[in-house]
């Protein structure tokens, strides 16, 4: 029942932005801790950044620090990925997920 739904991706140049979004439905989020993984072509996924129910603790890969933002909106069931300063490494399917569940991933490419 827990549904996640990702957008936001998209084609970028290095150095540049994207906001990536992730809509909730089928569980209690504001009592769910939210996490964003990727997965980039021949690498195994990997958690990017990761947020504790009220938004007040936030945790982030090394690769992604100082670039990355996670935040949550509880009123609007939402978690969102604040990405600047992109890298072509970034480039990957990005999930946010919950229980053990993922939605079917938005697409990051990063590239000149």
């Amino acid at each position: 029942q827990v549904r996640l739904v990702e957008s936001g991706g998209g084609l970028v140049q290095p150095g540049g932005s994207l906001r990536l979004a992730c809509a909730a439905s089928g569980f209690t989020f504001s009592e769910s801790a939210m996490t964003w993984y990727r997965q980039a072509p021949g690498k195994e996924r990997e958690s990017v950044a990761a947020i504790s129910y009220s938004g007040t603790t936030t945790s982030y890969a090394d690769s992604v620090k100082g670039r990355f933002t996670i935040s949550r909106d509880n009123h609007k069931n939402i978690v969102y990925l604040q990405m600047n300063n992109l890298e072509p490494e970034d480039t990957a399917v990005y999930y946010c997920g919950a229980y053990g569940h993922w939605g079917q991933g938005t697409q990051v490419t990063v590239s000149s």
